[in-house]
């Protein structure tokens, strides 16, 4: 799954204080070096893209609104990446979320240069979609992003067990989905039963 990592960039601090002061130019260009990062998370955690797109448009609205409590205590880019989980997470736990939205996967097209690669990406991304939402959230969030267990517990105000049996459950489904051990007519027999949050 490393490919699929949201990369952090790395902001100039001279810049964040220049967003601070209000400076359109710099809320610009702090919008330019983190919406691929934003974009791709949300669309990761929650697999519409029309939602991933309202997820970036929440975040940043925040990040500007809020600009003035960042502290400092670690880079600009995990503290955008932080209100962006938390805003994928608000919008898990909202009443409508629940109506789920398939993954637009059919009309990606692999370039041949990509070949293999881009095969087992869009496998990949297909098996992560079928996964339940809380199951996938803690995937991405501890397999792909690097919360620990205590952290996503607290994020989602569980116990750090809860984030633990959730990875484990998944990843048992992963490997069902992607070995294809479980015939489409089974499906509610190979489902693991999960409490929504």
């Amino acid at each position: 799954m490393e490919t699929m990592g949201t990369k952090v960039p790395e902001i100039d601090q001279a810049l964040v204080v220049n967003a601070c002061r209000g400076n359109r130019e710099a809320h610009s260009r702090l919008y330019e070096l983190c919406a691929p990062m934003v974009y791709t998370l949300a669309r990761r955690m929650l697999t519409s893209p029309a939602m991933a797109e309202d997820i970036l448009q929440e975040t940043f609205i925040e990040v500007i609104r809020k600009i003035d409590t960042y502290r400092g205590d670690a880079g600009f880019g995990f503290w955008v990446r932080r209100i962006a989980v938390n805003k994928c997470l608000m919008h898990l736990r909202s009443a409508w979320s629940s109506r789920r939205v398939d993954m637009e996967l059919s009309d990606v097209v692999c370039p041949r240069t990509e070949g293999k690669q881009a095969e087992k990406q869009i496998i990949l991304e297909r098996a992560l979609a079928e996964l339940p939402e809380t199951s996938r959230v803690v995937v991405w969030l501890h397999d792909v992003e690097g919360y620990t267990h205590k952290e996503i517990g607290q994020m989602m105000s569980r116990t750090t067990s809860f984030s633990k049996s959730q990875l484990a459950r998944a990843h048992e489904r992963l490997r069902i989905i992607l070995s294809g051990e479980c015939p489409e007519d089974e499906e509610q027999i190979c489902t693991p039963v999960l409490k929504t949050y």
